[in-house]
């Protein structure tokens, strides 16, 4: 009928679009739930808690090397989850904080604030941050970014060259892992699991900062 706004859709049509359109923004709302922050996500909290058993990671054990004891540069290139290339060189002269790290790691979540306050701290201050996925497809990788406000970059090694650039110091299954690297390029400093306590980094990446060579 003319000037009418019903719909020609039959009726049994209209009710399976309109459920298939309510599955799709419960499975968007459930997908977004699962990237929650960790104030109120369920595996971080599993994981906190101790009742977790999928995780193979590190016992935190910290590991600082004296500069007269620390081997060659490191060297690696890599794309991040913004498709933007970065290389060890463009850290040198500045003290560059290495995360190894994948959404799905409880570890990886529980600490994420953390990492992003001393990010924000360091930011123009003489230390960088730079996370290496080693699992997530680039648009996870944004996704976590998001849902847990960490600003810094991510390299995507699923094909694992920053693993192997770091063989010898980083073990494959120890996620999450940090790194401490020097102004020149060394392994300073590592941090073998979750970094339960943010003050030992805080205080490694310091340190690292004020040397002079």
């Amino acid at each position: 009928m003319p000037g009418s706004n019903f719909s020609l859709m039959p009726r049994s049509v209209a009710g399976r679009s309109r459920r298939r359109a309510a599955l799709g923004v419960a499975a968007s709302i459930l997908a977004i739930g699962l990237l929650a922050g960790c104030a109120s996500d369920p595996l971080a909290d599993q994981y906190r808690s101790g009742d977790s058993k999928q995780y193979i990671a590190g016992d935190g054990t910290v590991t600082e090397i004296p500069a007269a004891d620390r081997a060659e540069p490191v060297s690696f290139t890599g794309t991040t989850e913004t498709g933007a290339t970065v290389d060890s060189s463009q850290y040198l002269g500045q003290v560059l904080v290495l995360n190894f790290w994948y959404a799905g790691c409880a570890p990886c979540r529980a600490e994420a604030p953390a990492l992003e306050q001393l990010n924000t701290k360091y930011d123009g201050k003489g230390a960088s941050f730079l996370g290496v996925n080693v699992r997530d497809q680039p648009a996870t990788a944004v996704a976590f970014g998001t849902s847990f406000g960490v600003t810094y970059p991510s390299v995507i090694d699923t094909n694992g060259a920053v693993q192997l650039a770091m063989s010898g110091v980083v073990a494959p299954n120890a996620v999450p892992t940090t790194l401490v690297i020097d102004k020149q390029g060394r392994v300073a400093a590592r941090i073998l699991g979750q970094a339960t306590a943010p003050s030992i980094l805080d205080t490694l990446i310091s340190t690292a900062v004020a040397e002079t060579s």
